[in-house]
């Protein structure tokens, strides 16, 4: 049995392609295509490749996401001049900045934010319409939507960013720039503007359950990989009716553990860990700067963190002292 021991090891099942279940509704959509195999992607996961159903909804988001794209994409073209030499040289520094402070939550010129607040609409009808699609297709095909609100949940936390959030501050200034490094830029200095963020409890539990998703899934996997031998990627059945592989897992989990998690109860536990990662990060981020400005005088107040001692002279701001005029 010493092949079950190679983790990337996987049986790759060679078989007529699967057209799909049969699904409530109509329309002018259908499945597309026959399908095919891509040994390579088997590798990762399934190795049957479509049919696609793409229907209204993914159609329309896909348009709205691709109008987003080319939006910042060739905004960050122009900041160097057209050069496709530089664009490609500095494209995790390129960014799309949002409007000014001084537009506040007005429509500015293209060229002063314009083309940001155009690219976030784009963006945010298509995640938004992409989110329909899964929730209408989950229940087209009769399946539960725990997808699309999962999904929601990241939804959550985009839309505090670079929406909600910035709405109540009253300024589109208070949001995400579009790039790789400028948004990273932009997280270091919100959170150094605001008492540093990781004095924020919501942002604490955020990591709390990321950090929890991430366990219970990898010890979830390495569970079902260690009792495939015995069929234990047949959850289903092994839910429905309990086999070895989950009686053998359930005993690992009682001696290693302590308790016991079944075939259904670990996708639960997976699953709000993931979700609450992403709704208690977005209240975190929506507390900040609206409720409270500081996060580790905060933490202070509240006996979270200590009072560091005064190292240094204090350091006088110039414009407040007496006969200097600003």
């Amino acid at each position: 049995m010493a092949e079950y021991q190679n983790l990337f090891t996987r049986v790759q099942v060679s078989a007529p392609h699967y057209h799909g279940v049969p699904h409530t509704g109509g329309g002018i959509w259908g499945r597309h295509g026959s399908g095919g195999v891509s040994h390579l992607l088997g590798r990762l996961g399934d190795a049957q490749i479509g049919p696609v159903y793409l229907g209204t909804l993914g159609l329309a988001s896909l348009l709205s996401g691709l109008l987003a794209f080319e939006i910042i994409g060739l905004n960050m073209w122009a900041s160097v001049g057209w050069s496709p030499l530089q664009f490609i040289r500095q494209l995790a520094w390129l960014a799309l900045e949002p409007p000014a402070p001084g537009y506040g939550l007005t429509i500015p010129p293209l060229k002063d934010g314009g083309w940001w607040l155009m690219a976030g609409f784009f963006l945010t009808l298509s995640v938004m319409l992409w989110w329909a699609r899964t929730y209408r297709l989950a229940r087209k095909l009769e399946m539960g939507t725990h997808v699309a609100w999962a999904f929601a949940a990241a939804i959550w936390l985009f839309l505090v960013l670079g929406f909600i959030r910035p709405v109540l501050m009253g300024s589109w200034s208070e949001a995400v720039p579009f790039g790789i490094f400028p948004h990273l830029d932009w997280t270091s200095a919100f959170s150094l503007r605001y008492g540093n963020l990781l004095y924020n409890p919501f942002h604490a539990l955020s990591i709390v359950f990321l950090y929890g998703s991430v366990l219970l899934f990898a010890m979830h996997a390495g569970t079902i990989l260690a009792v495939s031998r015995f069929g234990g990627e047949r959850e289903v059945e092994q839910t429905l009716d309990r086999g070895t592989a989950a009686e053998r897992a359930a005993l690992f989990w009682r001696w290693t553990m302590g308790f016991n998690a079944t075939m259904e109860s670990i996708h639960r536990w997976a699953w709000w860990c993931a979700v609450l990662c992403m709704i208690t990060g977005g209240i975190g981020i929506l507390l900040t700067g609206t409720v409270v400005d500081n996060w580790y005088l905060w933490a202070v107040k509240h006996g979270v963190a200590p009072t560091y001692p005064q190292s240094f002279p204090t350091v006088v701001d110039p414009a407040l002292v007496p006969g200097v005029t600003p």
